[in-house]
Order: C-alpha cells, then sequence, then structure tokens
C-alpha cells in the first residue's frame, strides 16, 4: 500500500501554519499515541520474564498529572475545568466531532477533581452540579 504524503493532497497555497502540521500529525507513520507502560517487577508466575504493566496519567488534588496503574474513574476538560462520567453523552459528542480529545484530562475519584478546582458536569451528574452551583451562589 502506497504511503500517503500529508502534501500531496493540499491544494497550493495551504501548507503553512495549523493545517499542516496537524496533517502532518495524521499521515505521519511516526504520529504514535504516547505510551507510558514501563516493566514491572519478575512475575512468581513465570520466572524470567518480565511482566508489562499500562500506567495511565492522571491529574492530582494539586492539578498536576502523575501515573497510576489504575485508571481514572472520571474524565475532565481541562481548559473548561469540568469533570463527569467517562460515558457522558455530552463529552461524547464533542470527542466524536474530534474538538475535546487534546483537553482532556482524568481523575481517580470526585474528591481529587474537586480538590484540583473542577466543577461536576450538569449532564451527566446534575445532583453534583446543582450541589455546585448553590455552593457558588452563595459564595462558599
Amino acid at each position: 500500500m502506497p504511503r500517503i504524503c500529508w502534501h500531496t493532497i493540499l491544494p497550493v497555497g495551504t501548507h503553512s501554519g495549523t493545517t499542516s502540521h496537524w496533517l502532518r500529525r495524521i499521515f505521519s507513520a511516526s504520529a504514535k499515541p504516547k505510551d507510558y507502560s514501563k516493566a514491572a517487577a519478575h512475575s512468581e508466575h513465570a520466572p524470567g520474564k518480565v511482566a508489562q504493566q499500562r500506567l495511565y496519567r492522571l491529574i492530582g488534588a494539586d492539578g498536576r498529572p502523575y501515573l497510576s496503574v489504575q485508571p481514572g474513574k472520571l474524565g475532565g476538560h481541562r481548559r473548561l475545568k469540568g469533570y463527569g462520567r467517562l460515558d457522558c453523552p455530552s463529552a461524547l459528542r464533542w470527542i466524536a466531532k474530534g474538538y475535546y480529545v487534546q483537553h482532556r484530562v482524568f481523575f481517580a475519584d470526585e474528591a481529587t477533581a474537586v480538590a484540583a478546582g473542577y466543577r461536576p458536569c450538569a449532564v451527566c451528574m446534575p445532583e453534583a452540579y446543582r450541589a455546585w452551583k448553590a455552593a457558588e451562589l452563595r459564595g462558599e
């Protein structure tokens, strides 16, 4: 199969700035997702073999990212400072359109998200959102 080169599919005059950057990432063979995996200690069940352990990038209570063995239970948007369930219909719509992904963050639990300064989603967590909104209006 021939390799598609990004500059062969663009019309003349559009090979500059951000357009070429995102097309280069789409069509480049080197544009692979980051791999946070690292080798774990030798397994007792398979002597001599190193088990691979997948690591997940989560946001801590201080707002800084850290690597965790457990996946996040909640997702959020870094710029909007909102968090919600991983199956939130609103977030899934934006992800399907291709917008949300680059600002997506993950949290281990709700307490961590709140401590990091994020607010609950009004779509998938309406009760928590109402409580947060009422506290905001009271000035707490």
